[in-house]
C-alpha cells in the first residue's frame, strides 16, 4: 500500500471510526493522511486523539483525499452528495457505507464517470475482525476492487459480491451483531441466575462464542452437524436445546434477518 495514500471520511460516527481505526492498526495508512468531517466535535475527538485530521467542512475532506468514504446516515446522504458532487473527480474512489443506498442512486448524484463502490462493513472492524461486503459501480473495475480490498482487508473478512446480496449481508453481519450480543447477554444472565459471578460468566460466554465461530470456519462442518456433536442422548445440551426450540429460536432469528434485510431495501427506495 502506498505510504502517500490519503483517506477521507464524510461523517464521523461509530462505523467511520471503526474503519479508520482498522486502517491505522493495519499500518496501511498513516494517521496524518486521514481526515474526517462532522457538523460538531461530538465524535471528531476520537479521530483527533488517534492523530487523524478533523474538520467541519465536507469540501475540505474531498479536496484532501483520494479515497472518500461516505459514512453518513442514509437519510442525509443525497443532500451531502449534492453538496460535494462538484468537487468529486475521476481521481477519487468514492466508497459508500450507507445502508440501502444503491450504486445506481449514488452514481446519479455524482459526476458522470465517478468511480463508486458500495461497502457494507460491521463494527468489529475496530478490532480487525470485521465482516465486509462490497460491489463495484459501472466505472469501477478490478483495479478499484483490489485497491479497496487491500485497504480494508486488515479490518477483517472482505468479500466482493453481487449488489443484490449487499442488503442481505446487512441483515446478517451488520444487524446480526446485535442478535449475537443479545444472545450473549442472555447466556451470561442465565449463568448469573444459576449462581456464577457476572464477570466470570461474561468471559466464559465470550470464549464460547469465539470457539464456536472458529470451529465453523476451521472444520468446514455444517453448524447443524457441530450442534449434534455437542448433544449426547439424555444429556444437558439436548435438554437446553429443547427449551430453545419451544421458544422458536431458529425461526425467530430467520425472521430477524428478513426484517433487517427488508428495512435495508426500504432505505434504498426512500
Amino acid at each position: 500500500m502506498e505510504g502517500a495514500l490519503s483517506v477521507g471520511f464524510v461523517g464521523a460516527g461509530k462505523m467511520a471510526f471503526a474503519i479508520a481505526a482498522g486502517l491505522l492498526a493495519s499500518g496501511n495508512v498513516q494517521p496524518e493522511k486521514v481526515i474526517a468531517s462532522a457538523p460538531s466535535d461530538n465524535n471528531l475527538y476520537k479521530f483527533k486523539e488517534a492523530g487523524m485530521q478533523t474538520t467541519h467542512n465536507n469540501a475540505c475532506v474531498v479536496k484532501n483525499c483520494t479515497i472518500l468514504f461516505l459514512t453518513v446516515k442514509p437519510s442525509i446522504l443525497p443532500e451531502v452528495l449534492r453538496s460535494i458532487s462538484p468537487l468529486v473527480t475521476p481521481a477519487h474512489l468514492v466508497v459508500s457505507v450507507a445502508a440501502g443506498i444503491t450504486i445506481e442512486a449514488l452514481e446519479n448524484l455524482l459526476p458522470l464517470g465517478s468511480k463508486v463502490l458500495r461497502l457494507m462493513p460491521n463494527l468489529p472492524c475496530v478490532v480487525q475482525q470485521g465482516t465486509m461486503a462490497f460491489c463495484c459501480g459501472s466505472n469501477a473495475g478490478e483495479r478499484e476492487a483490489v485497491l479497496l480490498k487491500n485497504l480494508v482487508s486488515a479490518c477483517g473478512l472482505c468479500e466482493e459480491m453481487p449488489e443484490s446480496y449487499i442488503d442481505i449481508h446487512t441483515g446478517v453481519s451488520g444487524s446480526g451483531l446485535a442478535y449475537v450480543y443479545t444472545f450473549a447477554e442472555a447466556l451470561t444472565d442465565g449463568a448469573v441466575k444459576m449462581g456464577m459471578p457476572y464477570e466470570l460468566s461474561k468471559k466464559l460466554v465470550a470464549h464460547t462464542l469465539l470457539g464456536a465461530a472458529k470451529m465453523i470456519l476451521e472444520t468446514g462442518e455444517h453448524p447443524a452437524k457441530l450442534k449434534s456433536d455437542v448433544c449426547t442422548p439424555g444429556g444437558t445440551t439436548i435438554h437446553g436445546l429443547y427449551q430453545l426450540e419451544k421458544g422458536n429460536l431458529r425461526s425467530t432469528v430467520m425472521d430477524a434477518v428478513e426484517a433487517a434485510t427488508s428495512r435495508a431495501r426500504e432505505l434504498g427506495k426512500k
